[in-house]
Formats: C-alpha cells, structure tokens, sequence
C-alpha cells in the first residue's frame, strides 16, 4: 500500500528519493509525487503515472535539494488524480507554501478538522484526509516543526505515518506514527525515513524501528525520537541487510511468474534443513506456551486467511487441539469469548498488516497473551508484537497476489501442527521421521507441478473468454479453493467463487452451465468418492469440468471434462502441491486476457489501513 519516504542530507536527495520508490512500486500504488526545499522554497512533483514517469517530470524541471519526501499513493479519500496525490501543501494562503506532507493511513475525524480549518481560511484543493493534517500542521506552526506536530497528532484520530517538513526550517524533517508503519535510516552526517526499510537499500543499512506514538526530528546529524507527549524514549538501532536481487526479472514475463517459478527454493529455505521437531523451532517459550494451551485462534486477512483454514484441518486432525480461524477486521469488532489458554496465531506476509496486527492487539487486551506469528519479514511489527514466530524465507514478492508467500505460511504451518501434535503426544517417532521425509521432497514434487505449465496455458487460452468460474474442493482443500478463485479473479478480473463441493446443490448448481468453468481439486484423500458423485452432479447439467487429479483417482478426460494428472499424491501436505496448478491457471488467463498481472487494478501488497 501506501509508500513513504524521506531525507535529510548535504547532497541532492532526489535520486534517493525517487529509488525508494521505485523499491515500493510492488506495494502497487496509483499516483506519486515527491517535494523538496529548493532556494528557500518548496518544489514537487506529482503524477497518476509510474514511478518513472514521475523521476522524467523531476529531471525535465530541474527538481533538486537537500531535504525532500516522496510518497506512493492508493486511493482511499478522493480518486487517483493529481490533485489528490502526495506530497500535500499547505500555507498557501499565507504566500507560498510552507508545510509540506506525505501520509499513509486514514485519519478518521478529518472532516471534523476541516470544517475547522476551512473556518479559519484555508482553501482544500483535495478530497483527501491528509490535506487537513497538513493545514492543521501550519496552523499550529509557531517556528517549531517538531512542536507543531506534537500538537497536531494529539488531535488526530485515526491511522497515520506522516513525514513533514517546513520551507522556514531547512535540513530537518519530523515524522510520527501511530498504526502504520515507519522506519528511520541512519546515515553519516544524513538521516532517512519510509514506510519500509526495502525504500533504503543500498543507502543505508542502520535501521531504527519506530513504535507506535513516537515522533522523530531528523536533521543531518541528530536523530531525536520522543513520545507524543514530548518525552525523549530510546530505540534500538538494527543492522538490516535487505536482499534486493528479487528485483531482476530474469527471463520472466511477470514478477508474479518469477515467484511461482522461485516455490521450490522458497519451501526449501522455510525448512531450513529442519533435522527434528521441536517447539524451539518458534522460540525460546515455545515449550512452555505450547504446553500451557488448549486450543488455536488464528488470525488473519486474504490470502494467509486461507492458509489459516487449511491450518485447522490439520491442527485439529494430527494434534487434536481445537482451532478457530478468523478474518482479522471482522473479529476486532464482535464479542468473543476469550480462553488465557489460547495460542493466538497471526498470519501475515509483510508483519505490518493494519487490520491483523489491529485483531492482535485486542486479543491480548482480552487477556490471551500466548501469540505466535507467521511472518516474511523478521524485523516487522508483527514478529516484534509476538512472543514467538517463525519466519518463511519467500523473500521479497513482488506481484501483488501472493503466490510463494502463501505456499511458506502453509509450509510453517505444517511444521506448527508437528510441534504442537508433539508435545500433546499426538507425533510417534515414526511419524515424525515420515513427515520430515516428506517435506524434505516438498521442493522436488513442487518442481514437478511446475513442470505441468505448457498443459495449463491449454486451459488458461479456454478460461480467458470467460466471465464466471466456479472452484470446488472437500476438506482441507477446500481453502485450496478459495485460494485459486482468489488468485483467478484478483489478476484475470473473471468473476470467481469457491465452495465446498458438497455445497453444490444448496444453490450454486443453479449457476451451472456449459458456459461455466468448474475447477475441481481430486486429491486421492478419503473424500474422492463423495467428490466424484459431486462432479457428476455438474457434468449432467452441461457444466464443463476442469480438474486436477491426482494420478491414482481413476478420473478420465471425456466429453465436458478435462483433466490434467498431478504428478503424485502428497498426503496431508497435498493443499500445497495442489495450489500451484491453481496459481499457473490464473497467471496465464491473466495473460491470455491482457491485463496487468504484477499490479491488479484497486489492488495494493501490504494493506496498512483498515
């Protein structure tokens, strides 16, 4: 989503600036814009365009300077037009503009502010909330940014990561954050801010992480960090090598492409060369937490959503423990019954989503303090709001529908139900050893999967002058389901759903047609019988089947249905090897119908708002 970025320095920060975020374009964004002190006074640019439409405007206008903010924005307040896009001015009406800003959240009592400020004379030239923190801003401004901007906070309401900076205070920027992410770069005689510490690769590598309500003045050689109150509070500096390689395409078409391709290195490193289950494997209190529950919640938001599902069917079957999954934003706001004994576990590829991290903090409020993460990213908020974690190593995704972070948080998560089955006595040796074999392979068999493309682009060509798709699956794949409907209609726009496949005749068999595509999932699992009957049921009703089979299912290509063989059937770690025919499918539709794939339209990667 949203991407900041800042800085404070004795050369041209421009460049800096505009790297930063060409390395948060993958967030997918709408417009952006950057604004710098130029000559004493403030100079930006702004585009609905690319990252690097916006860098030709700053060179073909001379834009330079010392001190400067650039912004990535997703439209939340007011469409995607120029005049909606960051960085904001304000002070206008008093001259020239003397507050400049950039903002990720939503400020919720904006149109309080504005009615306010519009009372006192401040004309709006946008529809957005962070127009208003600006004028507020220069409002309050009585020669002292970083006091202006303790004020302004404590009035607002809301989500916010802000970087400010003033036309009468050169070689300074104050930023703030509450409920949105923002990080500090530290530099030699300079000093960075964004939104991600991937913005500051190959700038710097010293890495403050602000906590929620800290406010930080940066100038070229001090970096003071308070508390909204004004108190002086201490955070550590973190030396953060950010891999950036992810970045070269290769010979790829797509990000997205490139990721599902990477699956077999991905799950190869999440295992780590795993040689034993042990709660250790999540922390140094995994022992004793794991021994001091007796049931699971897990929450999360999309994608890792449906990896929580397919958690439970396993969590519940191998180490008989009671699990509830729950979509993040819905279960901070409804009265749960809380359990001190929960391990509460979130799912989150980048750590930093808004809602996840939202549904965490209530649950703890509501006494349940065992947690545990799943997470990409080891330094994000997420892994620093747990007790305990496991961190899949995907690596950077690029694309915004999730493919190679999915398949790791399935990964961990298998691992997870091994832990937790053995220390409730549910895992023999025997088992243990047949369960580490099998992953050991995982990479291998997800290669071969890999291998079944050139058959899935026959379909995709098929899929592509579609508008509707069913997805049908039993037991714990059916979040497999729901998964490649996702993926379908996040990147191809075809209008997907996914159902249990014994839901049919509760009402979506009256969709059926031959104009419907019906993906099945055939695992040779002890529901295929029932799933069989189920395929019949859309077969006699001219619906047009697509199914992966496993090879021992004994379902053969005929009139109305298609089949492609899986390459072997993988027990309980089969939802992962069947999600990547699924993503294949929904890449090459995509293609097929010409969209863009790496960043969907309304789309962005880390939704930091609610």
């Amino acid at each position: 989503m949203c991407g900041i970025v800042g800085a404070v320095a004795q050369r041209d920060i421009t460049p800096i600036l505009l790297e930063g975020l060409k390395r948060l374009e993958y967030r997918g964004y709408d417009s952006c814009g950057v604004a710098v002190h130029a000559d004493g006074d403030l100079r930006r640019a702004r585009s609905t365009d690319r990252v690097a439409e916006l860098q030709a405007q700053v060179t073909k206008e001379s834009i330079t300077g010392f001190t400067g903010i650039a912004h990535t924005r997703w439209a939340t307040h007011g469409g995607p037009v120029t005049h909606n896009a960051h960085p904001h001015f304000s002070g206008q009406n008093k001259g020239s503009a003397r507050i400049a800003l950039v903002h990720n959240g939503i400020i919720e009592n904006y149109e309080e502010l504005r009615t306010e400020l519009q009372g006192v004379g401040y004309i709006f030239e946008s529809q957005t909330d962070t127009e208003v923190v600006a004028h507020l801003i220069d409002h309050l401004y009585a020669g002292d940014l970083l006091e202006s901007v303790q004020q302004t906070i404590r009035r607002l309401t809301g989500a916010y990561a802000i970087a400010v900076f003033c036309r009468d205070e050169p070689h300074r920027v104050v930023g703030a954050r509450h409920g949105s992410p923002l990080v500090v770069g530290r530099g030699e005689n300079e000093n960075f801010l964004a939104s991600d510490a991937l913005a500051l690769a190959g700038t710097t590598d010293q890495i403050i992480y602000l906590e929620d309500g800290d406010v930080v003045d940066l100038q070229l050689s001090r970096v003071w960090i308070t508390d909204i109150d004004g108190r002086a509070v201490d955070r550590k500096v973190h030396t953060v090598q950010v891999h950036t390689g992810a970045a070269e395409l290769g010979p790829y078409r797509h990000y997205m492409q490139k990721e599902i391709f990477e699956q077999p290195r991905a799950v190869g490193d999440t295992l780590q060369d795993i040689e034993s289950i042990t709660p250790e494997l999540f922390g140094d209190e995994a022992y004793k937490v794991f021994n001091d529950i007796d049931n699971v919640l897990i929450l999360a938001c999309g994608t890792s959503y449906y990896a929580g599902l397919t958690a439970r069917y396993w969590i519940e079957s191998m180490a008989k423990i009671p699990v509830n999954v729950e979509i993040a934003s819905e279960y901070r706001y409804r009265e749960s019954v809380p359990n001190p004994r929960t391990l509460v576990v979130t799912i989150s590829q980048s750590g930093e989503t808004a809602d996840t991290l939202a549904a965490l903090k209530h649950a703890r409020g509501l006494g349940m303090d065992h947690t545990l993460t799943i997470c990409n990213v080891a330094t994000s908020a997420m892994v620093r709001e747990c007790k305990l974690a496991y961190i899949t190593r995907a690596g950077v995704e690029i694309g915004v529908a999730s493919t190679k972070a999915f398949t790791t948080q399935l990964t961990a998560l298998f691992l997870l139900t091994l832990a937790l089955a053995q220390i409730k006595k549910r895992l023999s040796d025997q088992q243990e050893a047949e369960a580490l074999k099998a992953l050991r392979h995982l990479p291998v068999a997800i290669g071969a999967v890999l291998a079944l493309e050139p058959q899935i682009m026959a379909w995709a060509d098929r899929f592509a002058t579609k508008e509707n798709a069913l997805f049908l699956g039993r037991g714990m794949h059916y979040p497999i389901a729901l998964e490649g409907a996702l993926k379908l209609k996040e990147i191809s726009y075809i209008h997907a759903e996914a159902y249990p496949a014994g839901e049919l005749k509760h009402g979506p068999l009256a969709l059926v047609t031959e104009a419907m595509p019906v993906v099945t999932i055939a695992p040779r699992d002890e529901l295929l019988e029932k799933l069989k009957s189920n395929m019949q049921e859309v077969h006699a009703r001219g619906g047009e089947l697509y199914v992966f089979a496993d090879s021992d299912t004994k379902i053969g290509s005929s009139e109305g249905i298609h089949v492609i063989r899986m390459p072997e059937h993988y027990g309980k770690l089969s939802p992962i090897l069947h999600t990547i025919p699924l993503q294949l499918l929904a890449y090459h539709t995509a293609c097929a119908r010409g969209t863009d794939v790496d960043k969907p339209r309304n789309l962005a990667k880390s939704v930091t708002v609610e």
